[in-house]
């Protein structure tokens, strides 16, 4: 038996998918697809929050640099001002990496709702709701895999999911996501 994914609560395998306690057999599951919410404005905000903390050291050095220039002090004045707007400038430095790590997360859990439905035994089921995006492409793909592999010995197309659910994209009997051509 191929394990396509497998964490503490979800587990595709080439014969189910487990999602916490319930199984659901790949013979019994006719149709997957996928819906995505909408943004998160405190995913986003947060984002715009750590850019202005990577900016805003670095504006308030070319502020006090320009400060400087434009007071027309003496030149130990100028050079005080101006070396104190540079170290705030630095001060961005060992922040920095902190900073871009914690935004390059954030992109990585995404900012929108992902939720994994399945036709099961004629029924929509929702399998899993997340807003982790990696580990929802993760799992999709792996039902998308095992879906793939289980059409290879005898496909089991159904009826497409209900339209009134919004914006989804399913894995039909060819196993990929349907898509207008485009031609020359």
């Amino acid at each position: 038996m191929t394990t396509y994914y497998e964490d503490k609560s979800v587990r595709v395998t080439g014969t189910a998918v487990r999602i916490d306690d319930r199984v659901y057999p790949l013979a019994e599951i006719s149709l997957v697809w996928h819906l995505r919410g909408g943004r998160s404005w405190r995913v986003l905000a947060g984002r715009g929050a750590l850019g202005v903390a990577l900016a805003g050291p670095l504006v308030a050095a070319a502020l006090g640099v320009a400060l400087a220039l434009w007071l027309h002090r003496s030149v130990t004045v100028t050079i005080a001002i101006v070396g104190a707007s540079v170290l705030v400038g630095l001060a961005v430095g060992p922040v920095a990496d902190f900073l871009f790590e914690y935004l390059d997360r954030s992109y990585t859990r995404g900012s929108r709702q992902l939720e994994l439905w399945a036709r099961w035994r004629g029924q929509p089921v929702r399998l899993l709701s997340t807003r982790d995006a990696l580990r929802f492409g993760q799992i999709y793909r792996a039902v998308q895999r095992a879906v793939e592999a289980g059409q290879a010995t005898g496909p089991a197309a159904g009826p497409a999911p209900d339209p009134r659910q919004g914006p989804q994209n399913a894995i039909g009997a060819s196993g990929s996501i349907a898509r207008p051509r485009r031609r020359p």
